[in-house]
């Protein structure tokens, strides 16, 4: 009786750390870190240049990114810098040093959230959620057929704490910043990017299961364009 008790607990807590895995949709929760290579500072082309070439484009080619140019984007989007006077900080300039953002990243294999303070990625889910994204944001194509979508989001208490209403405008100030880092930074890396501002903030929340107080401000596809 004893051993047909503890086989029969043995399966329910078995049974239990499986359903535990799961979230919204049967999709499993995972946390799997993937360090990111070193990103380099020295490019192939000018600012100018950079500046120059950079246009929205809004048709992408299938053709999936490396971790390389992955590494480099969000690097430049958001990745810290070392400075032997000034410590380490940011690649955007950020309203009393705040940085409320967190920036995460979705393509077909999988939804990623990125620390900058280790340059690693962490991957949250194993399903490709572009298209699931791209009904959230209106059903816009761009975002469905994109290499990879960069989505920045905002602890507003992080800057409001401080600047009240005003930290408001202050994070739009610093969402800019970063999206045409990854503009720039995108044309150097022989890739395409687009703005896409149009999407419902409780939609796109809901589709990536964000924490409450990660608000999208921004997405940002990014992929090689597609040949005409």
């Amino acid at each position: 009786m004893v051993k047909k008790f503890l086989i029969l607990f043995s399966v329910i807590v078995f049974m239990g750390n499986i359903l535990s895995c799961k979230v919204k949709g049967g999709e499993k929760k995972i946390d799997e870190e993937i360090q990111l290579p070193q990103p380099k500072t020295r490019g192939k082309i000018s600012l100018e240049e950079s500046i120059l070439k950079r246009h929205s484009v809004r048709d992408f080619s299938k053709r999936i990114l490396s971790r390389e140019q992955i590494s480099q984007l969000l690097w430049a989007a958001y990745g810290e810098k070392h400075d032997a006077k000034t410590g380490a900080t940011k690649t955007v300039p950020s309203a009393g040093a705040a940085y409320p953002m967190e920036t995460y990243l979705v393509s077909s294999q999988g939804f990623f959230h990125y620390f900058p303070q280790n340059h690693k990625l962490v991957k949250l889910k194993n399903i490709d959620l572009r298209s699931s994204l791209s009904k959230a944001a209106l059903r816009q194509g761009c975002v469905s057929s994109a290499g990879v979508n960069i989505v920045i989001t905002c602890v507003y208490d992080r800057i409001c704490g401080r600047y009240k209403k005003r930290g408001i405008k202050y994070a739009y100030i610093e969402a800019g910043h970063i999206a045409q880092n990854i503009h720039l930074q995108a044309v150097c890396l022989g890739l395409s990017s687009v703005a896409v501002g149009a999407f419902s903030d409780e939609a796109v929340q809901k589709v990536l299961d964000l924490p409450n107080d990660h608000i999208p401000v921004y997405i940002i596809p990014v992929g090689y364009p597609k040949k005409k």
